[in-house]
């Protein structure tokens, strides 16, 4: 197995994506990054973490805000150093190599599967689950209907797909653009990990 593993993995909302992407950071012992992306991306550039997050996997932020007072930096700063929707996700991408190349990593979204596609250790996964499965778990982590959680989910995923898309040119969620893409509903949490462990351990000999 290599020692300078990366594993980045793209997820449906309430696939439980997330969870199985901490699993294989413990499998591998590999430094886990979601939303810790954003806090490198603020440190290394000096805008608040704050601007990241309500930036975060949402093409078109900067459009809705640009006019408006932005509270998280200062207005000089917001003209001064050329921020725009393209160098927000210029610096959140420096963030991603610069851990890459630090240690062993699994990147949750952000586009690190195209940020990082010149990697000789990346293993690309798509974790999706079936639209039933996926209502429930929203239901329970935000207490709401199947209605609301169904519509929750739609939101998100416009979202993340239209950033996805946008920014490298592939199709989100589709299995040209990943190199194992994985139904959680199939095998659970603990044996979709497994899977896909195994999966890492064959191409990565």
């Amino acid at each position: 197995m290599n020692n300078n593993l990366i594993i980045s993995v793209g997820r449906q909302l309430g696939s439980g994506g997330r969870i199985v992407a901490k699993m294989l950071a413990d499998e591998f012992g590999c430094k886990f990054y979601d939303r810790e992306v954003l806090n490198l991306a603020a440190k290394e550039s000096g805008f608040s973490e704050e601007f990241f997050e309500q930036n975060d996997e949402r093409k078109g932020f900067l459009d809705q805000i640009f006019h408006m007072h932005v509270p998280f930096i200062s207005d000089s700063s917001f003209y001064d150093n050329g921020l725009s929707q393209e160098n927000l996700f210029r610096l959140q991408s420096e963030a991603i190599r610069k851990a890459a190349e630090e240690s062993p990593c699994v990147f949750v979204g952000r586009c690190a599967d195209y940020v990082l596609r010149d990697h000789k250790n990346i293993v690309t996964v798509f974790i999706t689950a079936d639209l039933d499965d996926r209502i429930a778990n929203v239901q329970r982590l935000n207490n709401c209907s199947p209605e609301e959680a169904r519509k929750i989910i739609s939101n998100k995923e416009e979202s993340r797909s239209s950033y996805y898309n946008y920014y490298t040119g592939k199709t989100w969620g589709s299995s040209a653009s990943y190199d194992l893409c994985v139904n959680s509903s199939c095998l659970g949490l603990e044996g979709t990990k497994q899977f896909i462990v195994d999966f890492i351990r064959k191409v990565q000999k």
